[in-house]
């Protein structure tokens, strides 16, 4: 069950509120924002709500606030009681615990020669919520695989924030890394560089999420230096990353095209022509690095595509969701 993880970390207190909440309402639960003196909120997949003792409200005076000790608790909980034990993720800003989920930390920072050392009098949790849904890119599967060259083709899923981008790159590497028969696409020795442990969600090296049983997880590495890192050790026929967008990151790309290997990726953007807004992104476009582009939006629903895309930019295939 999704929720178990999450339900081991949160204070009593919240515990309670969220048994108010219909199970219709709580298994759309995105996020859980915790801000100390603040109402408690809920983020859905299409809106935003606060918690009472009673359940949902748009009233802030009736709402939940979130005391200390709400904090501290939960501080204690996704640290295990040992703040040395999360001191490396707490740079990154975040803890990912068990079920692949991430909590969100900010407070004050403490820096030394310009880089993050900690974070202290941590004053707002964001506990998002890990869910895989699989079989979500099985219909794609055809149009993401070259036939004639009998190869995955270099893809890019472009997509604005919390539109199921991660979601649909995770269920990818599932598919390919287990292959389709009925579709005669092979299996795949898959390397994944999992920078911000969200896509395999791995505590102490074992993964959370289903990624196929030919996958290989780097976890909480650099991209770039991932990537490279991939090629030398793992022999690997795909490599998939999260969230491209800087210039180490093209020039990695570019050496997985040269080695031979698939890559594919995701970016933040609404449209392919705010991507070639970004003259990073603009110039690997132009090149005609990726052989498919994925939009999605989350309109009329999370996780709709609104168009498939060849390397000319050319629209394949017509709107469709693909997360009900």
């Amino acid at each position: 069950m999704w929720s178990q993880g999450i339900e081991r970390i949160l204070p009593k207190s919240i515990k309670r509120l969220l048994l108010n909440i219909p199970k219709t309402k709580l298994d759309t639960i995105q996020e859980i924002r915790l801000r100390i003196y603040q109402p408690l909120e809920i983020c859905l997949a299409n809106t935003s709500v606060f918690l009472s003792n009673i359940g949902i409200t748009a009233d802030l005076s009736n709402a939940y606030k979130v005391t200390k000790e709400d904090c501290n608790q939960l501080l204690q909980a996704i640290s295990n009681h040992s703040m040395y034990a999360i001191e490396d993720q707490l740079r990154q800003g975040y803890v990912t615990i068990s079920g692949g989920h991430r909590v969100g930390i900010v407070g004050k920072v403490v820096a030394d020669g310009g880089h993050i050392r900690t974070i202290q009098n941590i004053s707002s949790f964001n506990i998002r919520v890990a869910k895989q849904i699989t079989g979500v890119a099985t219909k794609l599967m055809p149009e993401l695989y070259d036939s004639v060259r009998k190869q995955p083709y270099h893809t890019l899923i472009v997509s604005p924030p919390q539109c199921g981008k991660t979601t649909l790159l995770r269920d990818i590497i599932r598919e390919f890394s287990r292959g389709n028969e009925r579709l005669s696409i092979p299996s795949y020795k898959i390397a994944v560089v999992d920078e911000r442990s969200e896509l395999a969600g791995s505590i102490q090296g074992v993964t959370q999420a289903d990624l196929g049983p030919r996958t290989d997880v780097l976890d909480a590495c650099p991209k770039a230096e991932g990537m490279m890192l991939l090629i030398r050790s793992m022999s690997p026929q795909i490599i998939a990353v999260d969230e491209i967008g800087s210039k180490a990151d093209a020039n990695a790309v570019d050496e997985v095209l040269h080695a031979g290997v698939s890559i594919i990726t995701t970016a933040h953007a609404f449209n392919l022509e705010e991507l070639m807004g970004r003259p990073i992104m603009n110039e690997m476009i132009q090149k005609k690095v990726f052989d498919r582009y994925i939009v999605l939006s989350n309109r009329p629903e999370v996780g709709t595509i609104t168009g498939i895309y060849d390397k000319n930019r050319m629209k394949l295939s017509m709107r469709r969701a693909w997360i009900g």
